[in-house]
């Protein structure tokens, strides 16, 4: 979902006893009237189910969708207003792709890279020994990248010139045992971690220390939200930051973050936190039917698009 035009899902028809002919599986692409939800069209995609997924919207009126097809990774770009074919072509396999207007940013163990949106060529590679990638996000014109450092098998952030793959800037040490999550929009990033401790520079951790003597529940139980400026490098302070109770534990929580147009959007369950980026001032609270249950959760200029198995919702969200 962008910020005007259709709602576009990705979905396939499950075939006569739930198997295919090999791991790919066949996908469809449809388009919706975001205001009543009426089918504008539906076609077959060139791209499927697999390892790896990415969609979004070119800039000519066109839908861009990458994933594994019955002969590889390929990408693929649809007409918008009628979902016709425009282009398509072979790519690396990824595990992960972002689809802006401009370019497509793939991320697989070893190496990230960027394609052109327009005419589907590699632009620019970034790889480096000793690091495995893990996820990624965009915040203007730095792309930050989760990495695991091979020997010390501890996770960090570090940025790149989204435009050239270069500039590259530690952001956060590979300090911590597990980074869940980044989400991030213009105006700043936000890491969900494993450890707020080690996620701070030494005259916060000091601070942090100090308010939280007398805490029972202690780190065990607790993740890490740390939101900072885009510009920011190895050792500036964080934004803000807050220890947040996991309800699942913080090895695998259930607790996931999103952000949008200056709004930080914590997810627990079924139940959604709204937070200033640039403060952590809380805005709002709610409940999603069905949001415990998603597969897919996006927020665009305050409408929330809720994907579960088998129905697509989108509403209006108050902060």
């Amino acid at each position: 979902m962008a910020d005007v035009g259709p709602v576009l899902v990705h979905g396939y028809d499950p075939p006569a006893g739930g198997r295919w002919a090999d791991n790919a599986i066949p996908g469809k692409l449809a388009a919706f009237d975001r205001g009543t939800g009426d089918e504008i069209w539906m076609s077959p995609c060139e791209v499927g189910y697999g390892r790896g997924f990415g969609a979004g919207f070119g800039r000519n009126e066109d839908v861009i969708v990458l994933g594994p097809g019955s002969t590889g990774h390929r990408i693929a770009r649809m007409a918008l207003g009628t979902g016709e074919l425009v282009d398509v072509g072979e790519i690396d396999a990824f595990d992960e792709a972002l689809v802006y207007p401009d370019l497509c940013v793939c991320l697989s163990p070893k190496r990230v890279w960027a394609l052109e949106s327009e005419d589907l060529v590699e632009s620019w590679s970034h790889s480096r020994a000793g690091e495995r990638y893990r996820s990624l996000c965009r915040a203007g014109d730095r792309l930050f990248l989760v990495y695991t450092h091979e020997k010390s098998r501890r996770q960090g952030v570090l940025s790149l010139n989204v435009k050239t793959g270069k500039g590259r800037r530690q952001l956060l040490a590979p300090t911590q045992p597990v980074i869940h999550q980044l989400a991030s929009d213009d105006r700043g990033m936000a890491i969900l971690a494993s450890d707020l401790e080690s996620a701070l520079p030494p005259e916060l951790l000091t601070e942090y220390l100090v308010k939280t003597a007398d805490d029972d529940l202690g780190s065990a139980g607790r993740l890490a939200l740390v939101a900072m400026d885009p510009e920011s490098a190895e050792g500036d302070a964080p934004l803000w930051y807050e220890s947040i109770e996991s309800h699942s534990g913080p090895e695998l929580p259930d607790e996931s973050v999103t952000a949008d147009s200056g709004k930080l959007y914590l997810v627990r369950g079924a139940h959604l936190e709204v937070r200033d980026m640039l403060t952590g001032r809380p805005l709002g609270d709610w409940t999603i039917p069905g949001l415990d249950e998603r597969v897919g959760w996006q927020v665009c200029q305050g409408a929330g698009l809720l994907a579960e198995e088998t129905r697509i919702s989108v509403f209006e969200l108050p902060a």
